[in-house]
């Protein structure tokens, strides 16, 4: 799951970029052709109003006649080699053909006095290629009075050349910029969903170990009924204790679902408004004196240090007894009889500090790490936890992270070990 959403967001992540590449490429491109074809059409005109300043407009018998012996290229003179113009034609004033040089015209002008782009066949045949042409259609006037049209082409190979260049380069940029950008939106998707990785396998951790919890206890009220179901009727007394062995594994499903729904509910900070100013010495003090605490440590010497002056925290009270109630259970479960037990109450750089201490078996430096994982259970504590589904010190992790506090644990096996809570002020 975690290799198809990274995947996914690579792919959308190079196809945006990717979109966005081409669509620039392209305005490049158009902006290149554009200013391709102005260059060649400012060569034509440059060229034209050389040819037709070196027009003649004379009277001649009464009339005025226009005299093109002189003009360059449709006159006597022929064009330079290196001209590059396919043809010269004029026309007079009513667009009828008067002189042309290059390829056979048409006899009448066709009316559009502007540049165009035109495709014609430079060897008509079997081997007939066709090329591009940019046509210039421009009026001459004489002193303000119109005298004829010039029309003039030039091939565009240097301009197709120059394009179809930097068409290959556009192409070949985009190409090697999206291996670029894909293999860097696969990176930076792994970074991005580093924390969503985590999740993925916490989660799947949470649904095989959630499930396995839930089946045992299922299984164990199961087979308790059957048992029940196959004994004599007169049989009181076994039907009983298997009723009672239900009750048991019910409660412990009970306690079980509870903790699941409140890791699946208490996600993220409190609100303020679910804040309260607590004294937290007076908090402890309530807390170690309760029945369950005392039933827990009744084999155990439990010992409290808490200050005389009160320690006032804004907190969920409810959540933070929780919290510590799971410390203390899990310190009183391990520790040997007669074993201590010790709480302890201070503040230290605005923070209020709670640290529950034993002597009891201590943990294991590989264990360390994974002692707040949801469902995790030290392998030497197996025997000492059947009750327990390995969620206690997540529980207490969650409340504490969500007051902004922090959770942390300092253990030695054989020595003990010491959780301490820190609160903000």
């Amino acid at each position: 799951m975690f290799n198809r959403s990274r995947r996914n967001l690579a792919s959308w992540f190079t196809l945006s970029m990717g979109s966005i590449l081409v669509i620039f490429a392209g305005i490049l491109y158009y902006q290149e052709s554009v200013q391709q074809l102005e260059a060649i059409d400012l060569i034509l005109y440059k060229k034209s109003r050389v040819i037709t300043s070196s027009v003649r407009y004379k009277d001649y018998q009464g009339e005025k006649r226009v005299f093109l012996k002189n003009l360059p290229v449709i006159g006597n003179n022929p064009p330079p080699e290196d001209s590059e113009i396919i043809y010269a034609r004029w026309y007079d004033t009513q667009g009828n053909l008067k002189r042309y040089f290059g390829q056979t015209p048409h006899n009448k002008l066709n009316p559009i006095f502007t540049y165009q782009t035109l495709k014609i066949n430079n060897n008509p045949g079997s081997n007939s290629q066709v090329i591009l042409l940019r046509e210039i259609t421009l009026p001459v006037q004489y002193q303000g009075e119109l005298i004829g049209y010039l029309q003039m082409a030039m091939p565009m190979n240097r301009v197709q050349e120059i394009l179809n260049k930097f068409l290959l380069l556009l192409i070949s940029t985009v190409l090697i910029t999206l291996v670029i950008t894909s293999l860097t939106g696969w990176f930076l998707s792994g970074l991005a969903m580093q924390p969503i990785q985590l999740s993925y396998k916490q989660l799947e951790r949470f649904t095989a170990h959630a499930s396995h919890e839930l089946r045992t206890p299922l299984a164990a009220i199961l087979s308790n009924a059957q048992v029940g179901l196959l004994a004599p009727m007169e049989d009181s007394n076994s039907k009983h204790l298997r009723l009672e062995k239900v009750v048991e594994v019910a409660k412990s499903m009970n306690t079980l679902i509870g903790n699941l729904l409140f890791l699946a509910r208490q996600t993220g900070r409190l609100t303020t408004e679910s804040l309260k100013e607590v004294d937290l010495n007076d908090l402890l003090k309530e807390l170690l004196n309760s029945p369950s605490v005392k039933t827990a440590a009744k084999h155990l010497n439990l010992k409290s240090d808490l200050p005389e002056s009160p320690i006032m925290v804004k907190i969920d009270a409810d959540l933070i007894c929780l919290a510590v109630i799971n410390l203390l259970g899990n310190a009183c479960k391990y520790t040997p009889a007669g074993g201590i037990v010790d709480v302890r109450l201070f503040s230290k750089y605005s923070q209020a500090i709670i640290e529950v201490e034993d002597n009891g078996i201590g943990i294991a430096a590989a264990d360390l790490p994974h002692i707040f994982e949801q469902f995790y259970r030290v392998e030497q504590h197996q025997t000492n936890s059947a009750n327990s589904f390995g969620l206690g010190l997540a529980i207490a992790q969650q409340i504490i992270e969500a007051h902004s506090g922090h959770l942390s644990v300092k253990s030695e096996q054989g020595k003990g070990s010491v959780f301490q809570i820190k609160l903000p002020l």
